[in-house]
């Protein structure tokens, strides 16, 4: 397998379903994540056009990158997660140019703030910085460096407070 160095992106389409699912699997050791997506198409946090996936030059979905509605106290605000990428497509920017456009998507639907609860070394390469340095925070206990947060529209003011994801996180 040659693995492509320029990759596709595009919002998700209803036929992709079964694909992402297959990729969030792919991904994660357990269906948590594959189960997740889901359940958020059935939500009201669902936002089309937020799910974005990565394909190569054949079109095959090697990867997926997911915002959803979140609330930072009663302000909107979006959830970045799950993203997710095929184990041999892992590390070759098929990741980066999904949430690279995921995040130029809500950009240009005028979203303000983003949060991810992730790897402390892997999205701060995207802007993001830790979530309480701007005062935000998770109802549950998460590591400090991994909850982090963007500003959007390059307002340096979030949004304070504890975030509220949509019911199928169940935080």
């Amino acid at each position: 397998m040659t693995t492509p160095t320029v990759w596709f992106t595009r919002p998700e389409a209803p036929a992709d379903e079964r694909e992402i699912r297959e990729v969030n699997l792919a991904a994660f050791d357990t269906a948590e994540e594959a189960d997740l997506v889901d359940a958020l198409r059935a939500d009201p946090a669902w936002i089309d056009g937020l799910s974005i996936v990565s394909t190569d030059r054949d079109g095959m979905i090697v990867g997926h990158a997911l915002m959803t509605r979140c609330h930072v106290n009663d302000v909107p605000a979006l959830c970045l997660a799950p993203c997710a990428v095929r184990p041999e497509y892992q590390r070759f920017g098929a990741g980066t140019a999904a949430i690279r456009a995921v995040l130029a998507a809500a950009r240009q639907m005028g979203e303000r703030c983003v949060i991810v609860l992730g790897h402390p070394t892997y999205y701060p390469r995207f802007g993001f910085s830790r979530a309480s340095q701007h005062g935000i925070s998770l109802s549950i206990e998460v590591p400090d460096d991994a909850l982090m947060a963007l500003s959007l529209d390059g307002d340096p003011e979030l949004p304070r407070g504890t975030v509220r994801y949509a019911a199928p996180f169940g935080i």
